[in-house]
């Protein structure tokens, strides 16, 4: 089926591509008799602006980017990015730019797109997630002048907007709310530690086993996949004196490492109390239910988004903190079983 054409238009309607060119960009040099005719074939046709061409007359490519850089097979069962996107594509719902998305393997490639988008005009801006210590992606998107936005901050975005949330404080009310029900001995399942927001929480983490006089507060850390959570909880459970709470950086995590504690015969929450961060369907379906922090993580995608589509719009913006984080307890945290 050919695609229609401005010069299929001008044909049906017996003006000049001129003409449509006008009346379909709202430019004067018809009349409005002529423009609404000319409007009326164009939908009858199912006309639709090209990309390409847009891009030649106003430089926009009709399409924000994001890269994730995390194995593709792990994106299915990881509803973080599922929330984040929905996000996303909320707010790009009321305009026309769409969402180019783009899955690496590794963070030379996630570079080399940026690249590569750029020199292509094929995204208007991106939004970069995952800030890692020397985060290469800022300072390019810096030089390319590239119109961005992290989901990440304060710290590590140099002069790029943020959206975030404040988890340092999430992170100081678990500890204290296991440090409440008597745990004196608390382990944390971190994600890589590479990640800006691992090193922020763990920051958090350790201050507040310090104000708490914790004897016992240690982090490990995986790669937010439920084999590498359930081998970390194995290693933990196994040791000589295994702690009596676990706190989880990711559900997916911490769903691995219920099944792993029912493995082993370690009750939950009897013997061992299990914490994820970030709720979701998969900590509220398991039995017992995972006590949570709950984090609106469609609106980090809304806002971020939100702000992407007004910095390329020219607009000046700023920062935007999300809704506190905040504790959903459940069936798998109780006081320890010596307490």
């Amino acid at each position: 089926m050919k695609r229609p054409t401005i010069a299929d238009i001008a044909w049906r309607a017996g003006v000049s591509k001129g003409a449509v060119s006008y009346a379909l960009n709202g430019r004067p040099g018809v009349s409005e008799p002529t423009r609404e005719r000319i409007l009326a074939i164009a939908a009858e046709l199912g006309w639709q602006p090209s990309n390409a061409a847009r891009a030649l007359s106003d430089g926009r490519a009709g399409a924000v980017g994001l890269v994730i850089d995390r194995p593709a097979h792990t994106l299915g069962i990881e509803p973080f990015f599922m929330q984040l996107i929905s996000g996303i594509e909320a707010e790009l719902a009321t305009s026309t730019e769409a969402l180019l998305l783009k899955v690496t393997d590794d963070r030379d490639a996630e570079v080399e797109t940026y690249r590569r988008w750029w020199a292509e005009r094929r995204v208007d801006g991106v939004i970069l997630v995952d800030l890692r210590e020397g985060d290469p992606r800022v300072k390019l998107i810096e030089e390319l002048k590239l119109p961005a936005v992290v989901v990440g901050g304060p710290a590590g975005k140099g002069n790029l907007a943020g959206v975030w949330s404040d988890d340092a404080s999430a992170m100081r009310a678990i500890v204290d709310y296991l440090a409440a029900l008597g745990h004196r001995s608390i382990a944390r399942v971190a994600g890589p530690a590479e990640f800006l927001h691992t090193a922020i929480r763990t920051k958090a983490f350790n201050a507040a086993a310090r104000q708490r006089r914790l004897p016992r507060a240690q982090t490990v850390h995986a790669d937010y996949t439920g084999e590498a959570g359930g081998q970390a909880t194995r290693r933990l459970l196994a040791g000589s004196d295994p702690p009596t709470a676990i706190l989880y950086d990711n559900d997916v995590m911490a769903v691995a490492a219920l099944a792993v504690a029912h493995e082993m015969r370690v009750a939950v929450p009897e013997r061992l109390s299990i914490v994820a961060w970030d709720d979701s369907a998969l900590c509220q379906l398991v039995h017992p239910a995972l006590t949570a922090v709950r984090r609106n993580i469609a609106e980090h995608g809304s806002r971020a988004a939100a702000l992407l589509l007004s910095l390329v719009a020219g607009e000046e913006i700023t920062d935007a903190v999300c809704s506190a984080p905040t504790l959903a307890t459940r069936g798998s945290t109780a006081p320890p079983a010596l307490a």
